[in-house]
């Protein structure tokens, strides 16, 4: 099943399951919701998008060897069975600094592209430092 065909069931499917609540007995009343429920109102054309390529920022390695994140900080955010520390986006390293320099910053970036890491990635290293220092 292609991903258009997959659309018209799972757009099927819902219609019948959204009528299934009510029997409109009055002819009328009927055909005015038939009416609407045929306009598409309801289930629009799908939308179709193509996940961006982010530019490439610096691995947490690579911040941890500069000193400037935590050295287990690569450890936690490790990906694969060989645990790889994670390397981040550009829109993610930038967050990052702003964070180690104690400024506010937001986010604004496209789905999927790690915006949840921006304000983790602080959140841990902070939590790891302070451990570190016996606070």
């Amino acid at each position: 099943m292609n991903v258009f065909e997959l659309d018209d069931d799972l757009v099927g499917r819902y219609k019948t399951f959204a009528r299934s609540f009510t029997t409109i007995r009055a002819d009328d009343i009927r055909s005015q919701i038939d009416k609407i429920y045929d306009s598409g109102k309801f289930w629009p054309e799908p939308l179709i998008g193509v996940n961006p390529h982010y530019l490439e920022g610096r691995s947490l390695t690579e911040l941890s060897d500069q000193g400037l994140v935590d050295p287990d900080l690569p450890k936690i955010f490790a990906i694969g069975p060989t645990r790889s520390p994670i390397g981040l986006r550009k829109h993610q390293d930038q967050a990052l600094m702003k964070a180690l320099q104690g400024r506010n910053f937001i986010v604004t970036t496209g789905t999927g592209s790690g915006k949840s890491l921006c304000f983790f990635i602080p959140i841990i290293d902070r939590i790891l430092k302070a451990r570190r220092a016996g606070k």
